[in-house]
């Protein structure tokens, strides 16, 4: 099905859901990567589980590859492996941070007209290239919640992401003390 939308719809959801959606889950996914500890992002579940590195890198490499489909207009699949220079989490969410902000400025200078266009996702997706947005936000919680669940098997406290955390509530109660 091939979903049409006027240009100035492209630029209200940009403007008005989704550059404050990426803006608060890039938060978020930026506190659960940061609780990996530095020496246990090779921690898995189980033999078929990504490493949580791998993982953190699937988000955010993800996050890059829509959200420069969407100012270019169009998907490129080459591979993203993760550079040499990330060896832990503080080095990715280095990389995440450096590497998010200026893809989502490049947002907001595109016309309305570009937002609007249809974009094709490997021939499974047709939709307005800012509606790509909402699908990547959405790819980044499924994940980032994935990994979340990591975090304490690994011996880390989990962040509080849309309320406060079981670790976060016992850190507030022991400062309160």
């Amino acid at each position: 099905m091939l979903v049409t939308m006027q240009p100035d719809q492209a630029d209200f959801l940009l403007q008005s859901v989704y550059l404050p959606g990426l803006n608060s889950e890039h938060r978020l996914t930026q506190k659960v990567i940061e609780a990996i500890p530095l020496d246990k992002g090779d921690y898995s579940p189980d033999d078929i589980s990504q490493s949580a590195l791998d993982l953190a890198w699937h988000i955010v490499a993800t996050e890059m590859r829509f959200l420069e489909a969407v100012a270019k207009g169009a998907f490129e699949f080459t591979p993203r492996p993760m550079p040499d220079t990330i060896q832990n989490s503080a080095d990715l969410v280095q990389w995440y941070t450096e590497n998010f902000e200026p893809r989502v400025h490049a947002l907001t200078e595109l016309s309305n007209e570009q937002l609007a266009k249809i974009v094709d996702f490997r021939g499974m997706f047709q939709l307005p290239a800012v509606e790509f947005l909402g699908f990547v936000i959405k790819h980044s919680v499924h994940h980032r919640g994935q990994l979340s669940m990591y975090l304490r098997p690994m011996g880390a406290k989990v962040p509080s992401i849309y309320g406060e955390s079981y670790d976060a509530k016992l850190a507030r109660i022991a400062a309160q003390a």
